[in-house]
């Protein structure tokens, strides 16, 4: 390790993919990966572990996903430096990841060009947000479907995106670590909130919103 690096803790649940960006971050003086996670539950192990000096997050991943994981670190540390590389671009997730104090928000596509740039800006505290994404910053929920959506709490949210994708009401209680009680109290205050009656509405609404893929 060398003195004023940036130490970054990548995450992602494909091998391939840090493989791929820690040659990257390699390649620089002043970047060194210093843990990889593939999960969401493992980030959070491993930023109390190791305290990155900025956390590289993947949103998409088995688990508690990346979102959760973020809240969970910035709810233990307010000051933690969290930039997302996600294949979702739009302005649901980018709103939510600005709501909880994430700093930079770049796409899949476009990452490997603006990855360095990215990393440094946020290791600086200052935010980053990929150029295909700016245009939703202008239009965040601008929609109905938008608006309503970002009435839910990030509890609320995580479990949306879960029933979305076709949990149960079980699984997400394991994967929360939370009792099925308590999930089913977050289902039902989703439904009022979204104005939906069922699970398969759940999933067209994330459908439309572009939050999961058919």
């Amino acid at each position: 390790m060398v003195e004023g690096r940036i130490r970054v803790l990548l995450v992602d649940d494909h091998e391939v993919v840090r493989a791929g960006y820690r040659r990257l971050f390699e390649g620089t003086e002043d970047i060194e990966v210093v843990a990889e996670a593939d999960s969401g539950e493992a980030a959070y192990a491993c930023y109390l572990e190791c305290q990155p000096g900025v956390v590289v997050m993947d949103l998409s991943m088995p688990g508690i996903g990346g979102m959760d994981a973020s809240r969970r670190i910035l709810a233990r540390d307010k000051a933690a430096r969290i930039l997302v590389f996600s294949v979702h671009e739009n302005e649901i997730y980018l709103n939510r990841a600005l709501d909880q104090g994430i700093l930079g928000y770049i796409s899949k596509r476009s990452a490997s060009r603006v990855m360095l740039e990215a990393v440094r800006q946020v290791a600086r505290g200052e935010l980053f947000i990929g150029q295909e994404l700016l245009p939703f910053l202008v239009n965040r929920n601008a929609s109905e479907d938008g608006s309503r959506v970002g009435g839910l709490s990030p509890r609320e949210f995580e479990v949306f995106r879960l029933r979305a994708e076709g949990r149960s009401v079980n699984d997400i209680a394991v994967l929360l670590n939370v009792s099925p009680k308590t999930v089913g109290h977050h289902n039902t205050r989703i439904k009022q909130k979204l104005g939906v009656d069922s699970a398969a509405e759940l999933t067209r609404l994330a459908i439309r919103l572009g939050l999961i893929t058919p």
